[in-house]
């Protein structure tokens, strides 16, 4: 097995091949790190730029995330195991009263690709839920996504709690969904505000000074 086959079974949303594939590295003994870093993320960082270039679409980032993700639950137990490191932990949720989660889900595969450690809470989620996900596994980032005009003060409660526990200069606060303006997450005190999977991941990034 090639790195160049798993770039692009996952390139091109193949899970059942990206999933053999990543089962023959693994009984060949081959690094699962680099099986990440120079197939799974290389291939994700593409998606990326064609869904930015509008030659990819949600259904293609959706099968791409799903192969990708299919793949690193064979990789993952081995890392764990040999003490990896990620990029950094993000807790991740749809906000209370919320019950959309297909945007939130495919920043969480796209995270994942990325390399990040990725705790998602699900949707309908409240703010105590979150402050107590930040506290259990130390996150570096909250990720918080809302469908629903009505639902976005849940945001601005979450944020609120997360200085109200003493948490908020410790963890940096990213926003996203259909009704996010920037101006808004400038008037909720959120660090980064995205409107899609792949300005998330670059968002994270940033946030984490990568």
């Amino acid at each position: 097995m090639s790195f160049e086959e798993l770039y692009e079974a996952v390139l091109r949303g193949d899970k059942n091949a990206a999933v053999t594939l990543t089962r023959l590295a693994l009984e060949a003994s081959v690094d699962p790190q680099s099986m990440i870093d120079d197939a799974m993320i290389p291939a994700m960082d593409e998606v990326g730029r064609r869904f930015e270039e509008e030659e990819y679409f949600v259904p293609e980032l959706l099968l791409s995330a799903r192969a990708m993700k299919a793949a690193l639950e064979l990789i993952r137990p081995l890392l764990v195991e040999a003490g990896a490191s990620s990029r950094g932990c993000i807790v991740i949720g749809t906000v209370s009263g919320d019950l959309h989660d297909i945007g939130k889900n495919l920043v969480s595969a796209m995270l994942e690709g990325a390399g990040f450690e990725v705790v998602d809470l699900g949707s309908d989620v409240s703010p105590e839920e979150f402050v107590a996900a930040v506290e259990r596994h130390g996150a570096d980032i909250v990720g918080l996504s809302a469908l629903l005009t009505v639902t976005m003060p849940s945001m601005k409660a979450t944020i609120e709690a997360l200085e109200a526990a003493g948490l908020r200069d410790r963890v940096k606060v990213m926003v996203g969904g259909a009704p996010l303006t920037p101006e808004y997450a400038d008037e909720i005190k959120a660090d980064a505000c995205a409107d899609n999977a792949t300005a998330a991941v670059r968002a994270a990034h940033e946030l984490i000074g990568a």
